[in-house]
């Protein structure tokens, strides 16, 4: 599944933003690797991707949780997602336009955002953490860090998880 945002409206993010817009779209294409795990009971990862600047709050771009639960009974147990939900998940309403989504299978899951569509802020120049999050019941949770510098041009990063989490990689452009 590929969910693809287009456009860019500096309004959206609005002046004073903690993340201010900028004047040409940026484009976070992002891959995310859900390894198949062989264990007696297995259940799909929440995950939660956000961004990190110092001295900014938090901004959550991503999460797959159980959205179909009746009564929003998924959203309970997003709080397992212990490092975003401190960051910023506590604070959000379920389901959050342009940022929620089903749980992924197994395998490479790809998202391109656009900044100032959905979740996704236009970010001015300087060093920033993209974090992947994912926690399983009955399984283990796992953190990705990838620090970049953006430039307001280009910036990339990869990593690999241990055991919730494959391969995390993304490219940044304008």
């Amino acid at each position: 599944m590929q969910f693809r945002l287009t456009g860019l409206t500096a309004a959206a993010i609005g002046a004073g933003s903690l993340f201010p817009a900028t004047a040409v779209a940026q484009t976070l294409d992002l891959s995310v690797d859900i390894p198949k795990l062989s264990v007696a009971e297995y259940h799909r990862p929440y995950v939660a991707v956000w961004l990190e600047k110092e001295g900014v709050a938090p901004r959550t771009i991503a999460v797959w949780y159980a959205v179909n639960k009746a009564k929003g009974e998924g959203t309970k147990w997003l709080r397992d997602v212990r490092q975003w939900w401190r960051a910023s998940g506590r604070t959000m309403s379920f389901p959050a336009d342009g940022i929620s989504g089903a749980t992924r299978a197994p395998g490479p899951q790809k998202l391109r955002l656009v900044a100032g569509r959905g979740g996704m802020p236009a970010l001015t120049p300087g060093n920033y953490t993209l974090v992947v999050e994912a926690a399983r019941e009955v399984g283990g949770r796992e953190v990705v860090r990838l620090p970049f510098a953006w430039n307001g041009s280009v910036a990339s990063g990869s990593a690999k998880g241990a055991s919730e989490l494959g391969a995390v990689s993304f490219n940044l452009k304008r």
